[in-house]
């Protein structure tokens, strides 16, 4: 393991302004995306609409790196330059996602286990020579009647480290990114409860299994309301109880928290972050890590048509600037309806 690269690495990935563009949806996930947009989901179109956002100008100024899927890692350029490659040249962190997905923990009714730790090692190495240099593991934890169990929370989170530590000794920094899906009708305080015991028993299993605190980068969800819940928080007590769990539970150590979004739609998911880091000064560098935060007004500006290439860019520089300065808390939502 090398400490002092790991180190360079994670703090690059959250460095001042920037964040990381989740690219990494699974075959599965990729297909819903472009069903929104009646586009067949063949290798081709992914690999353009990849290629749409990796090249998008004025991107790199906000986006630290790239979390890819297996396929789209082995993926190039139309001009055949390898997607890690063209990626390492703009200056932006090519990441590859390694889980092989939440299945049920069986004895366990309605929740589940991460899996993919099987020849985890063997694909670090082969990762590591395409060009990777960080990786991504989602634990998912559920809120409903009687779960999350004490004994799914610990599952998960031994399999995060687990993950990590593995990552560290192929000198690749592990996004640990444990979610607390905010699908429920649950109140925000039954979140805090649970992200409390989350993050609690993942940075005890983290030292459990020696991983390097100095060289990860952690993915936590934001502590809000489910989705159902019929009197959600307002946005500023989203911040407040964000930053109160993250005090409570995340070494100083570590040198950056890249959120999730989680499925808040993407202005709320950037006015939460530019509250967030309005509450500091804070010992970590606080930004984020979106999928479909980032994306989703870049897919709708492209709808899978060649004219539109580059009104779909546009739409993503334009979101990861709100992003970059909600990374200072400097956005407002005002900024919105402002041109890119």
């Amino acid at each position: 393991m090398n400490a002092n690269e790991l180190m360079r690495v994670a703090s690059a990935m959250v460095a001042r302004g920037k964040g990381i563009l989740a690219a990494d949806e699974s075959t599965g996930s990729i297909k819903k995306r472009f069903d929104s947009i009646k586009l067949e989901s063949t290798e081709e179109h992914r690999r353009t609409y990849r290629e749409m956002l990796f090249t998008a100008p004025g991107a790199a100024e906000w986006v630290s790196g790239v979390i890819m899927f297996d396929e789209t890692l082995r993926q190039k350029t139309k001009d055949g330059t390898p997607f890690p490659q063209y990626l390492a040249k703009q200056g932006m962190l090519p990441g590859i996602k390694v889980d092989t997905g939440a299945k049920p923990l069986a004895g366990y009714p309605g929740e589940t286990i991460t899996e993919g730790l099987d020849g985890l090692r063997e694909r670090l190495i082969e990762y590591r020579g395409l060009g990777a240099r960080f990786a991504k593991w989602r634990a998912v934890i559920d809120i409903a009647e009687g779960i999350p169990t004490a004994f799914a929370v610990r599952a998960n989170a031994q399999a995060l480290a687990r993950y990590a530590a593995l990552c560290q000794e192929n000198d690749i920094v592990p996004i640990v990114e444990p979610e607390v899906l905010m699908d429920g009708g649950h109140s925000i305080e039954r979140c805090e409860k649970v992200t409390d015991q989350v993050l609690d028993c993942v940075f005890h299993e983290l030292y459990e299994h020696r991983v390097l605190l100095e060289g990860m980068v952690l993915k936590p969800n934001m502590v809000i309301s489910g989705k159902k819940a019929p009197n959600r928080a307002p946005p500023q007590t989203v911040a407040e109880a964000t930053v109160r769990v993250l005090k409570r539970h995340v070494p100083p150590a570590v040198p950056g928290i890249a959120f999730l979004s989680g499925g808040q739609s993407p202005a709320e998911a950037t006015l939460h972050l530019s509250l967030i880091n309005r509450l500091g000064p804070l010992p970590w560098a606080l930004t984020f890590s979106y999928g479909r935060a980032l994306q989703e007004t870049a897919l709708k500006g492209w709808a899978g048509q060649a004219a539109n290439f580059t009104a779909g860019q546009q739409e993503l520089a334009k979101r990861a600037r709100l992003n970059g300065l909600a990374t200072a808390g400097r956005y407002g939502a005002e900024m919105e309806s402002q041109a890119a």
